[in-house]
């Protein structure tokens, strides 16, 4: 008997049962006004009273109303919703860009989904999907490898802005904005060369990306130019982190031709080039001179501080969101790329060969 009172629940041990959910009429009618001038007192609108913003915007946290996003952008066609996708989220340098992008999409009322697809396109697909699903204003895309020309193209067929930042894709209908990474490792190979390199290496990259493949032809390029074969110098494609740079310094120093210095794909190989050069007994600057890219925070202040060039993270990703921006508001914005120029940082890292310039670590 005791038991099958014990295994009985009273009505008082139950969840209170759910009450009906808060609409903008329950704010109307506790404030004397229509539904319509509460909707736009919630999205801000200038064509209602600061005054009476506030009190709506007061009375709905009071009873815990809660902003239908859904709803409203099936009245206004818009989500104020923006998707920001980049392969590799880890990198200072895009947290650099999404943070200049953040600010500038978060002072237009845009809420930002973000997704790192670390160069895996079906993963990236499947972003682009779920923003679709969730109308989304526009896509600000940092390509992985292997996306086509006709999977952005069908997007922006359909309506849908699209910005791309940091690496392009032949033939698509949206604009770019990037850095000129052709014209970055030009003039860092070109300062080595003027260091008085001529075994000059390049370590990172993944050629089948745009960055990849311009930065790739920007040391060619000044090596050409310089008379000396490219195909003869060390040439490690792919790499990408400090993981990759501590893994590519066995490659370089069995290489049947050492180079004395090497440009990085970006500061994180360099950073770990540097590392394991070093815990061999190669000292990074006059042993092995080494350049990186991007010039990321901290660069600066390794020993020795890193020549680097600067890829204007924060305009590129100011620029970005602008210009999708732009879209979304319905200008016609052109399908071309926005190139930003890149500016060299000369530091200790990168002596003519045999020189320090940086005080030697203690041991």
């Amino acid at each position: 008997m005791s038991e099958d009172k014990d295994s009985t629940t009273s009505q008082s041990d139950l969840p209170p049962k759910p009450g009906k959910r808060l609409t903008l009429g329950h704010i109307a009618d506790q404030l004397g006004i229509s539904t319509a001038t509460v909707s736009l007192a919630l999205r801000d609108s200038p064509l209602v009273a600061e005054e009476t913003r506030e009190k709506v915007k007061q009375t709905a946290e009071e009873i815990g109303y809660i902003y239908n996003r859904s709803a409203a952008s099936l009245r206004t066609s818009r989500s104020q919703i923006v998707g920001v996708a980049v392969h590799d989220i880890l990198n200072p340098y895009f947290a650099e860009v999404f943070s200049a992008l953040e600010d500038v999409l978060e002072e237009q009322g845009q809420m930002i989904f973000i997704c790192n697809h670390r160069d895996d396109v079906k993963r990236q697909r499947g972003f682009v999907n779920t923003l679709l699903q969730h109308r989304a204003d526009g896509l600000i895309l940092c390509p992985s490898v292997g996306t086509t020309a006709e999977e952005i193209n069908r997007l922006v067929d359909q309506g849908i802005p699209v910005t791309l930042v940091a690496r392009e894709v032949p033939g698509v209908w949206a604009p770019c904005v990037r850095g000129d990474d052709l014209a970055g490792t030009y003039q860092i190979t070109k300062h080595l060369l003027a260091q008085g390199h001529t075994k000059i290496g390049m370590v990172g990259g993944r050629r089948d990306s745009s960055t990849g493949r311009h930065r790739n032809e920007g040391w060619r390029k000044a090596l050409k130019d310089a008379g000396i074969d490219p195909d003869m110098q060390v040439d490690l494609p792919e790499l990408m982190t400090q993981a990759d740079g501590r893994a590519a310094v066995p490659a370089i120093m069995n290489a049947d031709e050492r180079p004395t210095a090497i440009v990085g794909f970006n500061d994180l190989v360099a950073f770990g080039m540097m590392t394991t050069f070093r815990r061999a007994g190669i000292e990074p600057g006059p042993d092995m001179a080494i350049t990186g890219y991007d010039d990321i925070d901290g660069a600066d202040a390794r020993t020795p501080a890193l020549t680097t060039v600067a890829n204007q993270p924060d305009k590129i990703g100011r620029l970005a969101a602008l210009t999708l921006l732009r879209q979304v508001a319905g200008d016609r914005v052109p399908n071309k790329p926005i190139v930003i120029e890149p500016e060299l940082r000369i530091r200790e890292s990168s002596p003519p060969p045999g020189v320090r310039l940086a005080q030697r670590l203690a041991d």
